[in-house]
């Protein structure tokens, strides 16, 4: 996984953009596997870890609407994570994850290993779902690695 968040600091950097980071479920991990590259620094503006509703109203600026009506669990929080944190965090672009790692906290509607990850760069806010299938450590791995793959994906098709 370090060439992967390699590969995205890089392609960062020479397209002159940054990257912001809103992480739940994932707890850290994300911005962990960012800050391991060296020279990270130069287009890596942060994370916030919102894991709580109140930490993602509060500072992240997720409408607490959303988060009755849909859940912290929905594309519609992962959305408004990446947007709002693309705005705290001074970024081009953030990417944000919401989810259930496990092994609690499933719903028959959302079950243990559903994963949303938000996009937000000026050129639009989109979000994607996820189901892992693993241990909580495992689902948490995978959260943070599709959502590296995702900003990668953006960056090399970004003109």
């Amino acid at each position: 996984m370090t060439s992967l968040a390699q590969d995205v600091i890089s392609l960062l950097c020479r397209k002159g953009l940054t990257l912001g980071v809103v992480e739940s479920a994932t707890g850290g991990l994300i911005s962990h596997l960012i800050t391991n590259v060296p020279g990270s620094s130069e287009c890596y503006q942060g994370s916030i870890t919102s894991y709580s509703n109140q930490a993602k109203t509060k500072i992240v600026g997720v409408s607490e609407d959303i988060l009755s009506q849909y859940g912290a669990v929905s594309p519609d929080a992962a959305e408004e994570m990446a947007r709002g944190g693309r705005h705290a965090l001074a970024a081009d672009i953030c990417v944000a994850d919401t989810g259930i790692a496990g092994p609690g906290g499933a719903t028959p509607e959302k079950p243990v290993g559903l994963f949303y990850i938000g996009l937000s760069h000026k050129d639009g806010t989109f979000s994607r779902k996820y189901v892992f299938t693993g241990t909580r450590e495992e689902n948490k791995r995978g959260a943070a690695e599709t959502a590296l793959s995702w900003v990668k994906e953006y960056l090399e098709n970004l003109r």
